[in-house]
């Protein structure tokens, strides 16, 4: 593996004429052979190459099975070919340290694993790295590689923090070497130092030695300095050489090795200092923009591995922290302690359901009561909370710890301003940060799952920012936890909310109680709220005052979101002023709500301009958000130009928004054109639209291909979508599946999807539960099903006598 001439390697011979043989068969050159066999240009140039080193196994592997030739044969000449020159280089004199680039695991040069692919055999996976991405060190620590490979002895340490990438450049680095035939050496045993000491005299010609995490053979001040000197003989002795030495140095290490001594003090590192000077290049803790856009583009080749680290680090670049770091994150969470993994899961749902960055610590440590088994909670020591925040505040690679303390930037206000102007409280006491990655695994594995009552609890007494409050009202009403949606929202709303104080307003109107009412939707107003300024104006306008309303709407309108612009127009509409209606719709237009010129199109239809309307209509397709092209859509669909019609479902769904197609599609059958309307379902189902998915089940079942509806039902599934966990639902209860069907059902009720509490309601009734019948039915109607919520009664007591809600007679009660 040293090298030869292959003359003088009979196995060699042969091996290399097998493959100049296959070259031909194949009619490849080398360059398309090394595509297919996923390998570089010089790794399969030197396979070729007559004089050159013994390809490694790995190599020799990859080409047989690009070039359809007997594998197992060939790796039968690359291990005689590696004997005979095993044996050709011990008659010349002694083997050195090492062995061939090409097989070694960089895993076990300690390159930072940042992921797992399925593996084979008796290993469930095996470490995968992601794509590399040259950075401007790569550039310069390349060139001393090309000086090694020309035969000159070269010396270089990487200076950067805890995995920025130091090791798995060297690695990318001395690539180049593997086809020349290099070796290298990682001295580790029985120490590093030892293994150095040992055997730095013994390295031959053409070795790489490998100093990873140089400060284990630097640091001791009396085995550091012998070191040195070895690697110093080395490099110096023309005889020995061409060798490369790379290590890699952490920081505050590097600036302790070349600090000059105090005057009187011992030099303990002068043999270091005098190694380094001049050999050390730093790496960036952060990528560069640039390097940032090239990790994009590699990650939009399908590296996913590089895609998911860029979520989380593509604004800070800190890109090769997250990769190193996410495994070990991830093992922390799953193998940590029940009280780390209890606020870890608090955390995890915080940050999920809207709570900001800094998390109070008596929120996590109330919150994680009921994220404890009965066991482990027994069984909790009474410092628990203080030896679980020590066990997640040690960091992993990259310096990243699962749950740390974090410190908020106070809030800074110009000279003069009050301190008491309405701020948001800070937080009280010590507050933590989750780790970005365990913040979006959290977001993956726990988002079918709904908070125990300890959160919602720990929310409503200890969090007091009021956008943390509103966030978790909202999704404590999401999740059909009412009377905490009521709580938290009251408590938003004290701390001056202005959503919050809206919703209560709205409360307060439908209980009749209009003073109050207005009282909140002017505190909301007067905090910038447009609803409320829209909601006094309505009010004003049922009152009779249409000068008060018309104030209020033009309020909205100048400071408020385009939806405000957009009702202002349409308050100008009723009055007749066309003029003014619109120019308010066509500033809402502009902002994104085009439904006013829409509505004014029709009016112009209505009253004769037809070529007005049209013109509307044209201008709102060309120019507005995508969903504004339905209107157009459906127009070019009623007039027959299907062709138009589908052509502008197209562009809307290129833009994000399938449900054109779905429309379009459903047109298309209801008008016989039942060929257009399946090829529209098979395009949307092929983008993963899970509508399309369930339609196409349905309709492979009814033409008998069970497997196949039954494939596409489980696909959609597993998308988590709501409406196909109840799709499954139904078809589970119809092949006499209850329980699966109850599972699936409380699955999608969970998922929000109020529709699910009505069919378990239904399950209810139909196993003579009518206490829990009644009890979903009222929750999926203050869930989400706002107008059946006067139908509630009237249900409940036509099954309470036997009658289904559409009046016919059913069986009675037992």
């Amino acid at each position: 593996m040293h090298g030869g001439e292959s003359d003088q390697n009979p196995a060699l011979t042969e091996l290399r004429g097998r493959f100049g043989d296959g070259l031909i068969s194949a009619r490849l050159n080398k360059t398309d052979l090394g595509a297919r066999a996923g390998l570089g240009r010089t790794t399969v140039q030197g396979a070729f190459q007559d004089g050159g080193p013994v390809p490694s196994a790995r190599t020799v592997a990859a080409l047989a099975r690009a070039l359809r030739l007997p594998t197992a044969e060939l790796l039968e000449l690359q291990r005689m070919a590696e004997e005979q020159a095993e044996s050709a280089s011990a008659a010349g004199g002694e083997v050195g340290p090492g062995r061939p680039i090409g097989d070694w695991d960089p895993h076990d040069l300690e390159v930072h694993p940042a992921g797992t692919a399925p593996g084979s055999g008796p290993s469930a996976a095996r470490r995968v790295l992601p794509g590399y991405v040259p950075r401007e060190h790569d550039r310069l620590l390349a060139e001393v590689v090309r000086e090694a490979g020309k035969g000159r002895s070269r010396l270089i340490v990487l200076v950067g923090d805890s995995s920025t990438g130091k090791t798995r450049a060297c690695w990318e680095a001395v690539q180049p070497l593997a086809a020349l035939g290099w070796r290298l050496w990682h001295p580790s045993d029985p120490s590093r130092a030892e293994a150095a000491l040992d055997d730095l005299h013994r390295v031959m010609p053409r070795t790489v030695v490998w100093l990873n995490e140089a400060q284990q053979y630097f640091g001791d001040p009396a085995t550091g300095e012998r070191i040195a000197a070895a690697v110093h003989t080395l490099l110096t002795v023309l005889e020995r050489g061409p060798v490369l030495v790379l290590g890699t140095l952490w920081p505050r290490y590097a600036r302790q090795y070349t600090a000059l001594p105090d005057l009187g003090k011992p030099d303990s590192y002068s043999q270091v200092r005098a190694l380094l000077e001049g050999r050390t290049l730093t790496v960036p803790d952060t990528f560069a923009p640039s390097e940032i856009a090239a990790a994009v583009a590699l990650a939009e080749t399908g590296d996913h591995l590089l895609a998911d680290a860029l979520t989380r680090s593509h604004a800070t670049g800190q890109l090769a922290q997250d990769l190193a770091g996410a495994p070990q994150l991830r093992d922390r969470y799953e193998q940590g302690s029940p009280a780390a993994r209890a606020l870890l899961e608090a955390a995890m749902d915080a940050c999920r359901l809207g709570v900001g960055l800094h998390l109070p610590g008596n929120f996590l440590i109330d919150a994680a009561t009921d994220y404890f088994s009965e066991n482990e909670y027994d069984q909790r020591e009474d410092d628990w909370a203080e030896a679980a925040f020590a066990e997640l505040a040690h960091a992993v690679h990259g310096k990243q710890a699962p749950l740390r303390r974090a410190i908020p930037r106070p809030a800074l206000r110009p000279p003069g301003a009050s301190s008491s102007s309405g701020a948001p409280a800070q937080p009280v006491g010590t507050v933590f940060r989750l780790a970005d990655y365990l913040e979006q695994h959290g977001r993956t594995i726990r988002r079918l799952l709904c908070p125990p009552a300890s959160f919602w609890h720990a929310a409503h007494t200890h969090l007091n920012h009021p956008d943390d409050l509103h966030g978790l009202a909202e999704a404590a009403r999401a999740r059909h936890r009412l009377q905490w949606h009521h709580h938290l929202c009251r408590r938003a709303a004290d701390a001056g909310h202005p959503a919050a104080l809206f919703r209560l307003a709205s409360l307060r109107r439908k209980a009749g109680d209009r003073d109050g009412a207005e009282r909140l939707l002017l505190k909301a107003a007067d905090a910038g709220n447009a609803d409320a300024l829209l909601a006094l104006g309505d009010m004003r306008e049922a009152a009779g005052d249409m000068t008060g309303a018309e104030v209020l709407f033009r309020r909205a309108a100048d400071t408020g979101p385009p939806y405000a612009i957009f009702k202002a127009g349409g308050n100008r509409l009723r009055a007749g002023d066309m003029k003014g209606a619109e120019i308010l719709f066509g500033r809402a237009a502009d902002a994104g709500q085009p439904a006013g010129l829409l509505y004014l199109a029709r009016e112009r239809e209505a009253r004769g301009d037809l070529e007005g309307a049209e013109a509307i209509y044209e201008r709102v397709a060309a120019d507005g958000p995508p969903h504004s092209l339905f209107e157009l859509v459906f127009r070019r669909a009623a007039a027959g130009q299907v062709d138009e019609a589908e052509a502008l479902a197209q562009r809307a769904a290129d833009a994000g928004l399938p449900h054109a197609l779905e429309q379009l599609a459903i047109v298309a059958h209801y008008e016989g054109d039942v060929e257009r309307a399946d090829a529209i379902w098979l395009r949307l189902a092929d983008t993963g639209n899970t509508d399309a998915m369930l339609h196409l089940a349905d309709v492979r079942e009814q033409a008998g291909d069970v497997e196949s509806a039954r494939a596409l039902a489980q696909q959609a599934t597993n998308t988590g979508d709501p409406k196909a966990l109840l799709h499954l639902a139904r078809k589970r209860q119809k092949a006499g599946s209850v329980r699966d069907a109850e599972s699936l059902a409380q699955q999608a009720a969970g998922a929000g999807d109020p529709e699910a509490l009505r069919y378990l309601a239904e399950m209810r009734k139909e196993a003579g539960n009518m206490t829990g019948a009644e009890t979903m039915l009222q929750q999926a109607a203050d869930a989400g099903h706002a107008d059946k919520v006067r139908e509630v009664p009237m249900i409940a007591t036509k099954w309470r006598y036997g009658l289904d809600p559409d009046g016919t007679p059913t069986l009675p009660w037992h």
